[in-house]
C-alpha cells in the first residue's frame, strides 16, 4: 500500500510539473547562440511552430515542449529550460504590458535558402575566399541551395524566400583585383570563365551578364522575396542597378574603355540603399566608389575602438527591425572587408539604419522594404576576423559560438518565417 502511494505521488508530482515549453534562451547563459537559431529552423522545417520573444532575454526562441527537440538541443550543446505551462503564462503576460519593450512573433514556416555564390568548384579552383553567411548556416545546420547567374536568369529565384549574396563585384570589374592579383592563376580563371559564361548566355561582357542578374534580383525583391548581402555585394550592386546602359569599366575588364562621362549618367532612383555617390574611376585602385568607408576611417577608428552600436527599436510598433537587431549585446566588435561600412552622407534617407559607427559617420547595417519585399545590407567580411586577407583561412565557428555579430546574420534568416501574432494571457 506505501509503495502504491508513492507511485501515485511521484505520478501527481509529474503532472504538475508537466513541461509545456522549452525556453532557448539567448541571454549570456545561452552557450551555442548560433545554434540555437539551428533548433529554431529545425523545429519549423518538422512542423513546428516556433515563438520568438523579442527582448525577452536576448531575443530567446519558445517551443512547445517535444522530447525530439529537447533531444536535438543536447545533441548540438544548446542551453534550454523547461517550463511549466503555468510559468510560460507568466512570462507572456510579463511580455505583453503595454509599458514594456518586448513582444512575440511566431515563425511557423521554416524559409527556403539560397546563397548566389560560385558553385562549379571545377571552374573556380582554390578561391581565395570565404563568406561568413556560408559558415554560420553550416554551422547551425540550416539547409540552404546555391544558385549563380545561370539560375537567376532562368528565373528560379522565385522558389526561395531568402536569398543571400555571397561577396560578389556586380559591376564586372572582378573586385577590383587587378592591380594586386591579375598573375594568380585563380584570378585568371575567373576572368576566363566568366567571359566564357556571359558568352554562352548571350552577353557581350561580363558587366552586361551582371547587370542583367541584379535586374532578375530586383524583380525577386519587388515580388516579395527577402535579399541579404554583406560586404562588395552591397555597393556594387546598387553601382550596377544605377549604371544600366553605361559603360564603367576599363579595357582591362570588357575590352574597352569606360564612357567619360559615366558619372554624369548614374540614375540614384534606381538602386536600393544609395544616392549621390563618386565611382573611384581609376582600375588599379581597390575601391569602387565614395560609398565605402574603408580608407577614411582608418585614421578615425582604431582597431580596439572599433564597435558599432544597434538601435534599440519599439517591439510592438516596428517588429522587424526590433527582429533583425536581436542580440545578447548592443555593441558589437567591428571588422573590416572590401567593403567595410557606408558613409552616411550617401545612404538615402529613406533607408533604415539599424546599426552604426557615431564616431566615425557610418552605418555598418541597414534595411527597408522594396516593392513587396525587404533587403539589408550588412558591411563588412567577417565578424570575426578583424581584417580578413584574400588566402587566408575561414573563420571557426566553434570558437564563437556566442558572436553577436554572426546574429545578426542569422536574424535575417528566420525573418522571413514571422507573422507578428497576438499574445497568450
Amino acid at each position: 500500500m506505501k509503495k502504491v502511494a508513492v507511485i501515485f505521488a511521484l505520478l501527481f508530482f509529474s503532472i504538475q510539473t508537466q513541461a509545456a515549453y522549452l525556453l532557448l534562451q539567448m541571454d549570456e547563459k545561452q552557450k551555442e547562440h548560433l545554434k540555437a537559431y539551428g533548433i529554431a529552423y529545425w523545429a519549423l522545417n518538422n512542423g513546428v511552430d516556433v515563438d520568438w520573444l523579442l527582448n525577452y532575454r536576448g531575443g530567446s526562441f519558445a517551443i512547445e515542449y517535444n522530447a525530439l527537440i529537447e533531444g536535438e538541443c543536447k545533441i548540438r550543446g544548446v542551453s534550454y529550460e523547461v517550463l511549466p505551462d503555468a510559468k510560460y503564462t507568466l512570462i507572456l503576460q510579463e511580455i505583453s504590458q503595454p509599458d514594456v519593450n518586448m513582444d512575440i512573433v511566431k515563425l511557423e514556416k521554416a524559409p527556403k535558402i539560397a546563397v548566389y555564390s560560385p558553385k562549379d568548384k571545377p571552374h573556380h579552383p582554390d578561391l581565395p575566399w570565404d563568406d561568413a553567411v556560408t559558415l554560420v548556416l553550416e554551422y547551425a545546420e540550416i539547409p540552404f541551395d546555391v544558385v549563380y547567374d545561370e539560375e537567376v536568369l532562368d528565373e528560379k529565384l522565385p522558389e526561395y524566400d531568402w536569398l543571400h549574396l555571397h561577396h560578389e563585384d556586380f559591376t564586372g570589374q572582378y573586385g577590383k583585383f587587378y592591380a594586386a592579383y591579375r598573375s594568380q592563376s585563380w584570378y585568371i580563371e575567373q576572368v576566363r570563365y566568366e567571359e566564357s559564361k556571359a558568352k554562352s548566355l548571350g552577353f557581350e561582357k561580363v558587366s552586361q551578364m551582371k547587370l542583367a542578374v541584379v535586374k532578375k534580383i530586383k524583380d525577386y525583391v519587388v515580388g516579395g522575396g527577402f535579399m541579404f548581402a554583406m560586404c562588395s555585394a552591397t555597393d556594387t550592386y546598387d553601382i550596377a542597378l544605377c549604371a544600366e546602359g553605361v559603360d564603367i569599366c576599363d579595357r582591362m575588364f570588357d575590352g574597352d574603355g569606360p564612357d567619360p562621362h559615366a558619372q554624369d549618367k548614374l540614375d540614384y532612383d534606381k538602386g536600393f540603399a544609395f544616392h549621390n555617390f563618386i565611382l573611384d574611376r581609376s582600375p588599379t585602385n581597390y575601391e569602387f566608389s565614395s560609398i565605402d568607408a574603408t580608407k577614411s576611417r582608418q585614421a578615425i577608428v582604431p582597431k580596439n575602438l572599433d564597435y558599432f552600436t544597434l538601435f534599440e527599436f519599439s517591439a510592438k510598433w516596428d517588429p522587424i527591425p526590433t527582429m533583425l537587431t536581436q542580440n545578447h549585446t548592443r555593441t558589437v566588435k567591428g571588422f573590416m572587408g572590401q567593403t567595410t561600412a557606408f558613409r552616411n552622407q550617401y545612404v538615402k534617407p529613406e533607408v533604415l539604419v539599424m546599426g552604426e559607427n557615431k564616431a566615425a559617420s557610418e552605418a555598418r547595417y541597414i534595411h527597408h522594404e522594396y516593392g513587396k519585399g525587404f533587403w539589408t545590407f550588412y558591411g563588412g567580411h567577417d565578424p570575426e576576423d578583424y581584417q580578413h586577407y584574400v588566402g587566408e583561412p575561414p573563420t571557426d565557428l566553434n570558437l564563437h559560438p556566442s558572436s553577436p555579430g554572426y546574429r545578426l546574420i542569422l536574424n535575417n534568416v528566420l525573418f522571413p518565417a514571422a507573422r507578428k501574432k497576438k499574445q497568450k494571457t
